[in-house]
């Protein structure tokens, strides 16, 4: 990895971190400036401008010290360290759903939701999910992996046009990219992302070629088990505490759509939460 993409992170985290108090009136610059990013992490101005454009390559006590300045994530600083050549504390990838990220899977109750890991393994669904026939009955190996089942064994219930499925298979190879720059000794991962780019030329030219992704918000519509098709706009949530990600999707308020998407939530009698695994690497 670039040390441009170095600086260019650490120049986003700097234009996100608002000064110690918060946001000061009348002041024009985003985030932290320079000067007090380097008088909190104990280094020049004039080194961080130069971190910012690529040309400087700090040691791993610097990276350390923007990243405590910069009150990052422990996601955030493990790909800092990643970015500058540092492994990470943790090599694996953290697959556990906790009681709180179960219980925000519970509060969707009525809205189709999943949770997935950083590598796109699904860890838990919801009744609503369940509802829209979203149980994964393959018996293969990377069965509840979307990165997997989207590039190499993709749902004939799941149509999206050709833009939104760009910009979805897009956003999975980034974020797995990022995933596994931030854990490369983990063994699954490291599989996962081999059986990817040997299966799919479309995921081994993202990977190799990898797009900006700002956002993750996608349209696709599913066939219901009756055969009748209902368009969800799909939404990402991060959920820190467990460095999982929560899939919501959503109908138009009012809208066909939504009244089918109803009827069919009601008409199950599935569980409410559903723990799910993998049955081979992944």
């Amino acid at each position: 990895m670039s040390l441009t993409d170095l600086g260019a992170a650490v120049r986003r985290l700097r234009e996100r971190t608002e000064p110690a108090g918060g946001p000061r009136p009348g002041r024009r610059v985003r985030g932290l400036r320079r000067e007090e990013l380097a008088e909190l992490a104990g280094v020049s101005a004039d080194y961080v401008r130069r971190l910012e454009q690529g040309r400087r390559h700090p040691s791993a006590g610097v990276v350390t010290a923007i990243a405590r300045a910069l009150r990052v994530s422990r996601a955030d600083y493990e790909r800092l360290c990643a970015l500058a050549g540092y492994a990470p504390t943790d090599g694996q990838v953290p697959r556990e759903a906790g009681v709180a990220a179960m219980r925000l899977l519970e509060r969707f109750d009525g809205t189709p939701a999943f949770l997935t890991d950083t590598a796109w393994n699904v860890v838990a669904v919801n009744g609503a999910w369940l509802a829209l026939g979203g149980a994964a009955a393959t018996g293969r190996a990377w069965e509840w992996n979307v990165a997997w089942r989207t590039f190499c064994d993709a749902r004939g219930e799941i149509a999206r046009t050709d833009e939104h499925q760009a910009g979805f298979r897009a956003a999975l190879a980034a974020r797995l990219r990022d995933t596994h720059l931030r854990h490369p000794a983990d063994p699954a991962l490291g599989e996962l992302v081999d059986e990817l780019r040997s299966s799919s030329r479309a995921f081994d030219t993202l990977w190799r070629n990898p797009e900006t992704v700002s956002a993750f918000e996608n349209r696709a519509v599913f066939r219901t088990p009756d055969g009748e098709g209902i368009a969800l706009d799909g939404s990402l949530l991060g959920v820190p505490g467990d460095d999982l990600m929560a899939v919501v999707l959503t109908a138009a308020p009012g809208s066909a759509d939504a009244a089918r998407l109803g009827e069919v939530v009601r008409a199950s009698d599935g569980p409410s939460v559903l723990r799910v695994g993998q049955t081979g690497p992944g």
